[in-house]
């Protein structure tokens, strides 16, 4: 359905639906109540600070790929602030123990200058995790380039590395392997961690089951995520983390273009104010075609055509589409599940503005929290 938007919406625009938002949140609160686990925001997916205190009632905390997402889940967020990094930077760990109360450890040698940084910094109160490699495989998008357990993958000390690490300074086993994984995903990691990993199980506090739960999309089965959850802490008497990030914000929220001109070169091609290359990069990464609403595959409607973006780059191509009438500029399109991995990588290619940023609220309001000008391509410059 066509949310309910202002005819005067400056676009390129993303623009999260609260209530939308909400409903994937009471998902959230229904696994944390029923399996008593923990669920923290991987801000790596979706971050946008205005709409935090949204998630203030439900979410633990958020989870950091480095220092500056750290430093924003402890500004913004508060709560608990977690942060892996498959190796911290000259003097980042040392920095991080002033930001961040979980951190986590990718090898046996970054864990020896975790547990140095904490020691020297006399911060008692920090919890300290190992990021294991648990070998199992379920990502569900991109095959290999998505999936942390393919072969040569950085991410995680291997099972032939486990006992170089100092369990009895270990408070954390760490464990993320999925990607856009449904239920069958999620319950397949947690059984393989418990089979495959009892011993060092034994010995930690928490068990973190990574991201890649994608608990919003349909189809995905609950029930069998929490009883699996459940099963698993009756077992081992240790608390249990997720943090997924896309799974928060599946169907939460658009992109707002506008046609800025047809072409014709063989087909009908439509340019839009909106692009694949810079702001929806995972069109091309993953690669995939997004949603448009009141769009179909090419050929369902009478009208066909490509849409690209204005950059420079041939391969800015957002997919191909059926429209029920001829696009022309000025048409309003509206693509579906742009909250998650979206505004967090955008680039200013080629001069590119950046889309606003942008909150439906549940009344109707429609609110630009932040806008982008030509001050922000040219700060990036240098």
């Amino acid at each position: 359905m066509l949310p309910k938007l202002p005819d005067d919406i400056r676009t390129p625009a993303y623009v999260l639906d609260v209530a939308a938002l909400k409903r994937n949140l009471e998902t959230a609160a229904r696994i944390k109540r029923e399996a008593g686990v923990k669920i923290l925001l991987a801000t790596k997916a979706w971050a946008m600070p205005a709409a935090f205190p949204l998630l203030d009632d439900t979410l633990d905390g958020t989870t950091a790929s480095g220092e500056y997402e750290a430093r924003l889940g402890r500004e913004e967020f508060g709560r608990e602030v977690h942060v892996y990094a498959p190796a911290y930077g000259p003097g980042e760990i040392e920095r991080l123990v002033d930001i961040a109360d979980h951190i986590y450890a990718n090898s046996p040698d970054e864990m020896a200058r975790v547990l140095q940084a904490v020691r020297n910094a006399g911060r008692t109160n920090i919890q300290v995790g190992a990021r294991i490699n648990p070998g199992y495989s379920n990502a569900t998008l991109g095959g290999a380039l998505y999936d942390p357990c393919a072969p040569n993958s950085r991410f995680g000390t291997t099972a032939e590395e486990i006992d170089r690490l100092p369990w009895d300074d270990i408070d954390i086993f760490h464990a993320h392997a999925l990607c856009e994984s449904l239920a069958d995903g999620s319950v397949g990691l947690i059984e393989h961690v418990a089979r495959t990993f009892e011993p060092y199980l034994r010995r930690v506090k928490a068990v973190n089951f990574g991201g890649g739960h994608f608990i919003n999309k349909p189809g995905y089965d609950i029930d069998k995520l929490i009883s699996a959850l459940k099963a698993f802490r009756v077992e081992f008497g240790i608390e249990v983390y997720l943090e997924p990030g896309a799974g928060l914000v599946v169907d939460a929220g658009y992109l707002v273009s506008s046609v800025i001109g047809i072409h014709r070169n063989v087909g009908e091609i439509a340019i839009l104010d909106a692009s694949a290359s810079t702001h929806m990069p995972d069109v091309l990464e993953v690669p995939y075609t997004p949603t448009i609403i009141g769009a179909d595959k090419p050929g369902v409607h009478p009208f066909t055509y490509i849409l690209g973006g204005k950059t420079c780059m041939t391969g800015d191509v957002i997919g191909e589409y059926s429209f029920d009438a001829p696009l022309k500029p000025g048409d309003r399109l509206v693509f579906t599940d742009m909250m998650q991995y979206s505004f967090v990588k955008n680039t200013t290619f080629n001069g590119t503005p950046l889309p606003d940023l942008a909150i439906l609220h549940e009344d109707g309001r429609y609110e630009v929290v932040r806008t982008f000008g030509y001050d922000e391509f040219r700060r990036r410059l240098g």
